[in-house]
C-alpha cells in the first residue's frame, strides 16, 4: 500500500528521524505506519555536489578494482552500525561486503554505474 504525504518537518533523533507530516494532526494517527519505507519522487531530490549521490544510485552500479578487476554488482546498502556496507553480488561465491570508507570505496562514477575499490585484507 502507498499513499503521498507531505512532511511539515523533520529532525534527526537519537540516529533516527522524526518526520512531521501535514496530512497527520497527532501521533496515535501515524503509529500503524513505524517502520515503514519513505519514498521521495525523483522530481522532488535535491541537487548534489560532483562527488556527492544517493544510496539508490549506488544499486546496480558495478564493483572494480583499481587494477580493473571486475567483481561484481552492487545489489544492497546495509547500515548496520558506524558505516554503511555495500553488498556486492559475485558471479560465483559468496556476496562480497564492501565498508563504506575512504580506504575501500574509491571513487563513485553513478553516471558510469561504476565503483572502484580497493579490497583491504582479508575482504575476499
Amino acid at each position: 500500500m502507498t499513499f503521498p504525504v507531505v512532511v511539515e518537518s523533520a529532525r534527526d533523533h537519537k540516529n533516527m528521524f522524526i518526520v512531521k507530516f501535514r496530512e497527520f494532526g497527532n501521533i496515535n494517527e501515524v503509529e500503524k505506519y513505524k517502520g515503514w519505507m519513505l519514498k521521495v519522487e525523483e522530481q522532488y531530490l535535491s541537487e548534489l555536489e560532483d562527488d556527492e549521490f544517493y544510496l539508490h544510485e549506488i544499486i546496480g552500479c558495478r564493483a572494480v578494482t583499481e587494477e580493473g578487476e571486475e567483481l561484481g554488482t552492487i545489489s544492497e546498502v546495509l547500515s548496520p552500525g558506524a558505516n554503511d556496507v555495500w553488498v556486492v553480488e559475485r558471479p560465483k561465491g559468496k556476496p562480497l561486503l564492501l565498508p563504506y570508507i575512504d580506504e575501500v570505496i574509491l571513487s563513485v562514477d553513478v553516471e558510469k554505474k561504476e565503483v572502484t575499490v580497493r579490497l583491504m585484507e582479508g575482504l575476499l
